[in-house]
């Protein structure tokens, strides 16, 4: 009886302590539990990242995805300046770029083709006719497999078949992101392949300086020692000419930027 009684009142103290069983929260308000899923025959992840600082950098497998950075601003006060999801769940119903790995190539390739060696590959034509950031599946898409080196690196590794959205060749991708203690994140990508092919791999993070998305970037003062960029056509494919900023929007080499006479900075909400 007196036993019962016992197991009962450990099992009410329990119940009752504030937190006992409450599953921690990152730096960034992220459950662990909320980035854990199984996904084309793996199991998908949240890596933390944590330096002497306390900035925080944090990585989900499911596309190489950075999910937040938080790290202090001039008061001291921590923001998470990247946009991203608070679960896995929502990354898969809301398909984007937030954060992710981009490959096997970045940006646009002209009408879903390209010669190498000799032999014209088709790609996958997912954006204006053209082949964008991999196709229809880029790696922001796939499960990459995630180790934790230490406590401030994290190492992603995807193999990419031959002929995966009309690449050429089996190529063997890793991703090392490293958070140093002056408070950067290094990027470092490498990639293997068993035949010719091409490869442009990046990383798609948003950031919002305020770690507030209800704001714009319209704001901030930003410089681009550029003197000249690629324009685009209609289809954002970029026309091979490059032109000098002088007199346009384009013009980041000083703060404010120096425009020609009636024309309006353009803010990339």
């Amino acid at each position: 009886m007196n036993k019962w009684i016992l197991w009962i009142g450990a099992a009410l103290l329990a119940a009752c302590t504030p937190g006992k069983n409450k599953e921690a929260l990152t730096e960034s308000g992220l459950k662990r539990s909320d980035f854990r899923t199984e996904l084309d025959g793996g199991q998908t992840d949240l890596f933390v990242l944590k330096n002497k600082n306390g900035m925080e950098v944090c990585v989900t497998n499911f596309g190489g995805r950075i999910v937040s950075v938080t790290v202090p601003d001039k008061e001291g006060k921590m923001r998470d300046v990247v946009l991203g999801f608070g679960s896995i769940h929502e990354y898969l119903e809301y398909p984007s770029n937030f954060g992710a790995t981009i490959g096997r190539y970045g940006n646009r390739i002209g009408g879903g083709r390209f010669s190498l060696d000799g032999t014209e590959y088709r790609l996958a034509q997912n954006n204006y006719g053209h082949c964008l950031h991999g196709g229809v599946r880029g790696f922001d898409s796939r499960l990459f497999k995630g180790e934790q080196v230490n406590g401030q690196q994290v190492k992603l590794t995807y193999l990419s078949p031959d002929g995966e959205e009309g690449f050429p060749g089996n190529l063997a991708c890793t991703v090392t992101m490293s958070l140093t203690d002056d408070n950067a994140l290094d990027l470092r990508y490498e990639a293997v392949t068993d035949k010719p092919t091409v490869v442009n791999m990046t990383n798609h993070s948003y950031f919002n300086l305020d770690g507030d998305p209800s704001k714009n970037n319209s704001e901030y003062l930003l410089t681009v020692h550029a003197d000249a960029y690629t324009p685009v056509d209609s289809t954002f494919m970029t026309t091979g000419e490059i032109a000098s900023v002088e007199g346009t929007p384009m013009d980041f080499r000083q703060n404010p930027p120096r425009l020609a006479p009636g024309l309006t900075a353009i803010s990339n909400n």
